[in-house]
């Protein structure tokens, strides 16, 4: 799969399970791509990170993937 495919399955997944989900862990993603190598997904994840498609969230022990600008904490920081 090219990159740009894989960028579009990681938002497309993102997208279909925002209304229960918001944020998710680096492995819930290999299992997106299960074809791609552990480490090529983790690359794609982080470039996401670098170009503003997705972003960071942690909890100080956990770190947690999701769209940029989605979930509770999103709407709570627009508020401030």
């Amino acid at each position: 799969m090219d990159k740009e495919a894989a960028k579009k399955t990681i938002v497309e997944f993102l997208q279909s399970k925002a209304k229960s989900k918001s944020k998710f862990y680096l492995k819930d993603f290999y299992a997106v791509l299960p074809d791609e190598k552990n480490r090529d997904v983790k690359n794609l994840v982080n470039e996401m990170v670098q170009d503003g498609t997705l972003e960071y969230w942690s909890s100080g022990s956990t770190t947690l993937i999701g769209l940029k600008g989605t979930g509770k904490q999103a709407a709570a920081e627009d508020e401030a």
